[in-house]
């Protein structure tokens, strides 16, 4: 199967876990296509000044991967940028946080493995 930029499904979500401004998120793959090992698999679109708000994952991780632009990530309350090519792992009962206090686009690849 093959699946064109134009055919990923788009959505925007406002306050992202009450994180300032909008997300933009491209569904790479849909969670049927994970074998239920994944609940997300996507690319997250920030422009500057927006982020999503600090949260706990329990019972999965995410891992985050940079594409373009600069993040202000929260790693367990520990702030930290990450730049393109940087991985951020945020395991089983961690928090974390990112916003783009850059002045470009923020793209990042998540992914959301399960237990």
């Amino acid at each position: 199967m093959i699946r064109r930029a134009d055919e990923c499904a788009v959505s925007v979500r406002e306050a992202m876990r009450g994180g300032p401004g909008s997300v933009k998120q491209v569904e790479v793959a849909k969670k049927e296509e994970m074998f239920s090992k994944a609940r997300l698999f996507a690319k997250l679109v920030l422009e500057p000044g927006c982020g999503i708000g600090q949260h706990v994952h329990e019972g999965e991780c995410e891992i985050f991967y940079v594409l373009k632009g600069c993040a202000t990530y929260f790693d367990n309350g520990t702030e930290v940028t990450l730049r393109p090519g940087d991985v951020a792992v945020c395991g089983d009962g961690e928090s974390h946080a990112v916003t783009n206090n850059g002045t470009e686009t923020l793209e990042i690849i998540a992914v959301i493995p399960t237990k």
